[in-house]
């Protein structure tokens, strides 16, 4: 059985991955087709929020105290709330292939956040990838600001799905020793819960004035996928994945989703990829890489005492 854990934790983390590079043009193309951002973004939270305590009936119960359940409330407006408010309404105005290659940026957000939060320390190597991730941004970032079309991008999009990366680094800078604590079902039924009641009054009104009689059974399949498997499927396989691999490996994974995004987007047409999105890449890919080889200061530590 142990020999098989790598495999599966190879496959969950392929898996995981390849499904959320096909989020970004399947939501995109639901909301093209009468299902509004704030609508996903609803369905979304209270989607998976059920799913997941339906889930935890079938797993061991954790008693989680008051104190943590505070702090995984706010865990839940950094992870959830402003990440996945700011990523679906985001997409919604720009080119999936911006929003996923935005989305690969989180580890050199991380590393600025646990630089000043945690007093991480900043290596060359590190000044160096968060130099070269933040031009590619930039570089997309120009692109959308001059762009005719939102097949190629949108200014206000690209800096949405930005922010959706720096409220998700930050969330995993301050929370990560609570998240781990917990096991995946306990951590997300409480996370998604309290998103949902944050999220409910301020979108409910919009769904139910709006109505969902016009929407064709094709966007409400694209909406089920968001929820189903781009949400609750994957962060149980990316656990799985985590568990066994190291950080590194779980990065390196991450390089998927942009490619099956550019390659699903360009094929249906809900997306135009250009030279500049291709420099974009190679330096957000560079960027990232870079910052994920470099050492932690656990890792330096280590180093000094073997010395």
């Amino acid at each position: 059985m142990d020999n098989k854990r790598p495999l599966v934790a190879h496959m969950s983390m392929f898996l995981a991955c390849v499904f959320w590079g096909l989020m970004a043009p399947v939501g995109k193309d639901a909301m093209a087709h009468g299902i509004s951002g704030i609508e996903l973004v609803l369905f979304r939270v209270a989607g998976a929020a059920v799913l997941f305590w339906l889930a935890s009936m079938f797993t061991e119960r954790e008693h989680v105290p008051g104190r943590d359940l505070a702090r995984l409330f706010f865990a839940g407006m950094l992870g959830l709330v402003f990440n996945q408010c700011c990523y679906i309404i985001g997409l919604s105005i720009t080119s999936p292939i911006n929003a996923s290659i935005v989305t690969t940026s989180a580890p050199i957000f991380a590393m600025v956040l646990s630089a000043l939060i945690l007093k991480e320390p900043v290596t060359g190597k590190k000044a160096l990838g968060v130099l070269m991730g933040f031009s590619g941004a930039l570089i997309l970032i120009l692109t959308s600001a001059s762009a005719a079309s939102s097949k190629v991008g949108d200014i206000r999009g690209d800096l949405l799905c930005l922010f959706a990366q720096f409220s998700f680094a930050l969330y995993l800078a301050l929370f990560r020793p609570l998240v781990q604590r917990y096991s995946v079902f306990t951590v997300n039924k409480w996370m998604f819960t309290f998103a949902t009641a944050v999220v409910l009054p301020f979108t409910l009104p919009r769904v139910a004035g709006t109505g969902l009689g016009h929407i064709p059974p094709s966007a409400w399949a694209e909406a089920a996928y968001v929820v189903v498997v781009g949400t609750f499927l994957c962060y149980i396989l990316m656990m799985m994945g985590q568990r066994t691999l190291r950080p590194t490996v779980v990065s390196i994974y991450n390089y998927l989703q942009p490619v099956v995004s550019v390659v699903v987007s360009v094929a249906t047409g809900l997306g135009v990829f250009r030279a500049a999105h291709a420099a974009a890449v190679v330096l957000v890919f560079s960027g990232v890489w870079l910052v994920t080889k470099s050492k932690s200061r656990a890792d330096m530590e280590a180093d000094s005492k073997r010395q």
